[in-house]
This record gives structure tokens, sequence and C-alpha cells, in this order.
């Protein structure tokens, strides 16, 4: 796999990409259409779905909500193919995104893994590689011209030893949405460019009886996702658990107590909704989608999802702020999408890549035309503003040109057990007050056992 400097260059790289589809004008938007178009037949005639032959492909998804664009580009998709191919079945299987992860880690025990199923990049899938139970996709990729489709560099986070394993669905950025009439109903003006002034209009949010940040933490990547963007800051920039896994840095450095304490200074704050631990990730993002919360802290792939709510056009975005005066605000927390991987034990392995390389070329222009390609993995060469995408689109977009690289997730970074204890660690902060330096310790102590 590429290196991490590499990988961080990839994705400054991506988001230029996707910026110049974004700025785009003239007939590109048309022009995508077309070139999509070419992909709507693709697979018709190959290898796996001639004849009358009865196929079913089970494909796992974390699109549950009925309401979002992303389900409905899965379900426009899926149906046209269905309707094209009349021996072919697609079952899909439709979960929130950490029961998928359970399921799947259930599944993968057994070797039963479904045909398509989710899974995010480096880290988290190398043990699934490495027990051989994906497929190599490099093949389909060269199907249709499929892989120049996708963002240079950003199949590198998917593959190991020069084989591509899975397919993903975006690449995005953290920032934090915030809901511009509750901001005005506490009496704040301006945006926070300081973790200071953030706690501040948390207070103020709280006492206007507004819950200030919505979060669905029982899904306990969400915390975790938060608190990275606090190590960013804490850290000076981006590359602390590089240097942990390095023997540069360890737990215990005071970067990442700092971290830990400002970000139990906000929870200590009230700044999120009551029970936040048993509160999924959809029901917590509709806290915020329905005007219920000020501010949701979150990948760009949700900007499609709120500019479709009933707070949208309400909304605007902001980069996370410095914290105790550290940090560059256009470093981010960057999230290679979840992907979509294929079985390697898959009774109707040419079928499925098949579909797969369908559903992967038609999706660009379907998430174009749902509004809903902010943050895609793949290149759309459309104008944005001319297909009438809404403001909030268009400044998340320019976010994107700033990018100045960042850091990927915990859980995409270190080894399972160790993300796990991290992913534990830091929900236990939202259900009682901790000792920053106990916990950096705890930390310590699940890398040393699971190096």
């Amino acid at each position: 796999m590429a290196s991490k400097t590499l990988k961080t260059t990839a994705i400054a790289l991506s988001a230029a990409a996707l910026l110049l589809g974004a700025t785009a004008c003239g007939n590109k938007a048309n022009n995508t259409a077309d070139n999509t178009n070419t992909g709507t037949n693709a697979g018709t005639n190959a290898g796996g779905n001639k004849g009358d032959e009865k196929v079913t492909i089970t494909f796992q998804n974390i699109y549950p909500d009925p309401e979002t664009p992303s389900y409905k580009m899965l379900h426009s998709i899926v149906d046209q193919y269905q309707k094209d191919h009349p021996n072919v079945t697609i079952e899909l299987d439709t979960l929130n995104t950490d029961q998928q992860k359970l399921k799947l880690k259930t599944q993968a025990a057994s070797k039963e893994v479904p045909d398509i199923t989710i899974v995010n990049p480096s880290a988290q899938m190398k043990p699934f590689v490495d027990a051989g139970l994906f497929a190599p996709l490099n093949d389909m990729l060269d199907q249709n011209g499929l892989k120049d489709t996708f963002q240079k560099g950003l199949l590198d986070y998917y593959s190991f030893d020069n084989n591509v394993y899975a397919l993903p669905d975006g690449n995005n950025i953290e920032v934090v949405y915030y809901n511009k009439d509750l901001f005005a109903q506490a009496g704040i003006t301006e945006v926070p460019t300081t973790y200071e002034q953030f706690i501040d209009d948390v207070k103020k949010l709280k006492a206007k009886n507004i819950t200030p940040i919505a979060i669905g933490e029982k899904d306990s990547w969400t915390g975790s996702f938060l608190f990275m963007n606090v190590l960013l800051r804490t850290n000076g920039g981006p590359g602390f658990l590089q240097d942990v896994q390095d023997g540069k840095k360890t737990f215990n450095d005071p970067a990442f107590v700092d971290a830990v304490s400002k970000m139990q200074d906000l929870i200590q704050a009230k700044a999120f909704n009551e029970g936040a631990t048993s509160v999924d990730y959809n029901t917590g993002g509709n806290l915020f989608k329905t005007g219920k919360a000020a501010m949701m802290i979150m990948g760009t792939w949700e900007t499609g999802a709120i500019d479709a709510s009933s707070v949208g056009g309400k909304v605007g975005a902001f980069k996370f702020p410095t914290v105790g005066g550290k940090g560059d605000p256009d470093q981010f927390m960057l999230a290679p999408g979840s992907a979509f991987a294929i079985s390697a034990n898959s009774e109707h392995l040419q079928a499925t890549k098949d579909f797969l390389n369908y559903f992967m070329l038609n999706m660009p222009k379907k998430q174009f035309e749902l509004k809903n390609a902010v943050g895609s993995g793949q290149i759309i060469e459309g104008d944005f503003k001319a297909a009438g995408y809404s403001d909030l689109a268009i400044s998340v977009l320019d976010l994107f040109k700033g990018v100045k690289g960042g850091d990927l997730a915990f859980d995409n970074t270190m080894k399972p057990a160790i993300a796990q204890a991290h992913l534990s660690s830091i929900q236990n902060m939202f259900v009682q007050k901790v000792d920053p330096a106990a916990v950096a310790q705890e930390h310590q102590a699940a890398f040393d056992a699971n190096k």
C-alpha cells in the first residue's frame, strides 16, 4: 500500500479533482450524463448474466433511510438493473453502519460473506483481505473504463499488494454543519474560529434550551470521528497516530492527553443530546435535520441529505476551529468512503462483478441528479450551480479547494483491537467524567498489547 505521506497527498489531489468538476461550466453536466449512460448497458451481455440462468446477488448496504438521496440512488439503480436483467435478483440486506460492521464480522468468522458487502478503508479492511474473504477487482475495474472514473490516488486506500479489493462510495472531509436560524435565536452572529468560542456558543445555545450538537454515539465511531478533529489540532497537525505506530510518540503524549481533556470539556458543557449513547447514527442525524439541534459534526456525505430535509436552506458549514491556538483549520479529518467489496466465495462471482461494475458506472450520474454528489469519490464533470445545487453544497465544495491534508479516522488507521479499545474509551466519556491521563494510558496499554 502507499505510504502515509503519499496517501495524504492523494486525498489532496482527490479534492482538487472533485473541484475541477465542481467549477466546470458549459455543457459538462450533459456530457457527464452522456458518459455515464454509456455504462447503463454495461454488463448486459457479460459472462454470468447470459441466458435464463437465475441468479440472486445479496447486496449488503448501509443506506436504511428512505428519505435520503443515497437510499433513492441505491434503489433506482438496482431496480433498473433487475428490469434490464430479468434473470437477476438483487437481494438487499440494509442495515445501519454499526449493525453492518457487527454482522459482517460474524459472517466473516463463518466465511459466509454476502456477494457484495461494505467495508471501510485501510486498517479496517485489511483483516478481511488477509483472510482471503474478498475478491480482487482489478479485472472489473478495467471493464468499461470504470477505473478512470475514480479520483487519482483514492483507490490506494483499498489496495493491498497491487490488488484493489473494494470500490469507495465517496471521498469526504468532516465539517461542522450549523442551523443558521438556531444560531440567530441564541444571539450567535459569527461562526466560531477557536475552540474557546465554540464552547462559548454551546453555552449560549444551552441557555436558550437548544440542543447544541446532535450525535448518535450508540454507533461509537461518531464520537471518535469528532474527537480526532480535536487531536488533529492539539497535535499541531496530522500524523499523531502514525508517530505512535512508528515509535516516535506514545498515547501518553501531552497532545493526546490535552485532546481528551478538551473533548471532555465539550461533553461536560452538555453540548450533546441527552442519552447520546442510546441514539444511533441515523436518529442522531435526524435531530439536526428536523431542526432539534443547532449543529452536527460529520462528513460532507451528509450534504445532500441535509438539503433534502426540513432544514434545507437554513444550514451552513464551517471548519473545525483551532484548539488552544493550535492547528490549521484547512487540515481536516479525511474520509475516503465506505466501499463495496465482493466475496471471494460468491457463487456467482462474474455476475456479481458485472452488477457492481454497472452500479459504480451509474452511481455518479444518479447522485448528481439527486443533488447528492458532494463528496463523490468519482470524478463528476458537472456544473453544480447550474444544476441547482444549494448554497450549502456550493460552500462545502469551496471548502474542498483549501484542503491541506489531514488524518484518517482512528479505526481506519489502527489495528481493530486497538481501535475497539479506543471507541469504547471515547464512548465512555459520554457516560461519566474521566481522568484524561488515565484514558491516555488505556490507549497505550491497548496499543502495547496489540502491536
